[in-house]
């Protein structure tokens, strides 16, 4: 990997706004907040870019930014040309509404409960790894996602969906290559 600030952000960058994305549920709002903490570390990449693990040291920066009050409120609200299918006649079909159903509950949750459920699920991390990163005490992480989880299984039985079991990993396109370490 080039040690250059400019070489890592061509390298990386890309999975930083898909990081970025799946937690805030905006792809605006996920180029701010990258664009963000890359120029803020920008100044002190020489020291940075020699960490053991300089993406994870990223990833931490933008859950802060994320969760940080000087955050403007986002509207939850989404604009849309015609109101989605809910019934979707092909397997493909029925999996991306899925998805999108399972992406709008997500977006649903209280920032911090999305926090742990990205750290946990999307980039695999321990309950340790995921209170370090937020700042928190694990038992804190522990109730974050049991609250989110308990939050989701709710709303998915009131909407009577139901989520096709997770199979091969091929078969799960939200998975990347976050690499389980924290700073």
């Amino acid at each position: 990997m080039d040690d250059s600030f400019d070489g890592f952000v061509v390298q990386r960058g890309h999975a930083l706004l898909r990081f970025a994305r799946l937690l805030c549920g905006d792809a605006y709002l996920a180029e701010d907040l990258v664009q963000e903490v890359l120029a803020r570390v920008h100044r002190r990449w020489n020291r940075i870019g020699r960490m053991r693990a300089p993406e994870a040291y990223l990833r931490t920066a933008i859950v802060r930014e994320y969760l940080s009050l000087r955050r403007r409120k986002v509207s939850t609200e989404r604009v849309m040309a015609q109101v989605p299918e809910t019934l979707a006649s092909s397997d493909t079909e029925r999996e991306v509404v899925l998805r999108e159903h399972l992406w709008h509950l997500l977006s649903g949750l209280p920032r911090k409960q999305r926090a742990v459920l990205v750290l946990r699920f999307y980039c695999d991390l321990s309950d340790d790894e995921i209170a370090r990163v937020l700042g928190r005490t694990r038992s804190t992480v522990r109730s974050q996602a049991s609250r989110a989880l308990a939050r989701l299984r709710t709303e998915l039985s009131h909407q009577k969906a139901v989520v096709p079991a997770c199979g091969p990993a091929e078969n799960r396109p939200w998975e990347t290559e976050c690499d389980g370490e924290a700073p």
